[in-house]
């Protein structure tokens, strides 16, 4: 059997048809990577077959980013007419809300011309933060972080962005007790806007409820009506909005009507209240003067 000797040639030299064109390439390569370090030859040259390959490359790209454009108009129409219609919506809601104002607005005037200069305004206020509350329905009741020491006193008046939230019931240094306007053992007078009719609205232990429990079948009361402070009891200014009423029940059988009313307060929700000051001077006429008397004839000498 005939034996194959190893293969001793070299690669380079013995095959020069295969390894000359390999050394040239090479030679090639450094010469042109060390004219681009060093010169920068061939950022022109770089430039031009990145514009040559610039369509070739959008090509490919044209595909996913047609569909990507195409999904995302589609996207865009969709949240488009969403927004339109939540728009229309609240510009329907902002349009009867400024009726309704509009119809407050004249209450109010009405209301401002019956009590003329005797309205209590805000001297000052504070902003407390509720630390802790007790809603049960025998409690209604929230501890603030201010006390004797900002100024807070008894029976001061609690209220929020929306309307009369409660009154200061117990007063620490540094902390107070606010009694909520739900709270069974409190009672507010309030006075129908639209009518004027004066009655008491008490505390039912729901936040979200008060009665009205003293007004007879004869009283001109609706659902809907506005309900205000009537600045009876010295503790609360007229004027300041208190709660709406939602039900209106009459028994021909009971002598009065079966009323309640939503607090406009969010009672369960605000995480601070305002602690006002007002005003309590009531603007009255200062009263004529009167005539001095004329003065007394001096007596007669006596002989």
């Amino acid at each position: 059997m005939p034996r194959h000797e190893p293969e001793t040639r070299p690669l380079l030299l013995g095959e020069r048809a295969r390894g000359l064109p390999l050394v040239v390439l090479a030679l090639l390569s450094v010469g042109l990577m060390v004219a681009d370090h060093r010169q920068h030859h061939l950022a022109v040259v770089r430039q031009w077959l990145s514009v040559a390959a610039f369509p070739f490359q959008w090509a490919a790209q044209a595909p996913l980013a047609g569909w990507a454009a195409l999904q995302e108009r589609f996207a865009m129409r969709t949240r488009l007419q969403a927004e339109n219609t939540r728009l229309a919506a609240d510009n329907l809601a902002l349009r009867l809300r400024l009726m309704r104002f509009a119809s407050l607005e004249q209450e109010n005037y009405r209301l401002r011309g019956a009590r003329e200069s005797t309205a209590r305004i805000v001297q000052r206020s504070l902003i407390a933060e509720i630390v802790r509350a007790d809603l049960d329905p025998f409690r209604q009741r929230v501890l603030v972080n201010k006390g004797t020491r900002h100024g807070v006193y008894l029976g001061q008046a609690a209220l929020d962005a929306a309307g009369i939230f409660g009154q200061v019931a117990r007063v620490g240094p540094v902390s107070a007790e606010v009694i909520l306007i739900s709270d069974p053992a409190h009672a507010i007078p309030v006075q129908i806007n639209r009518t004027g009719v004066r009655t008491v609205a008490v505390g039912t232990g729901r936040s979200g409820q008060l009665s009205l429990p003293w007004l007879p079948q004869s009283a001109d009361v609706q659902v809907d009506d506005l309900l205000v402070s009537s600045g009876l009891g010295g503790v609360f200014p007229p004027g300041y909005p208190v709660a709406q009423v939602t039900r209106v029940e009459r028994d021909p059988t009971r002598p009065m009507l079966a009323i309640d009313a939503t607090p406009l307060a969010a009672l369960d929700r605000d995480p601070e209240i305002l602690l006002v000051w007002f005003d309590n001077v009531i603007v009255e006429p200062e009263p004529q003067a009167e005539p001095a008397p004329p003065a007394a004839a001096p007596a007669a000498a006596a002989p």
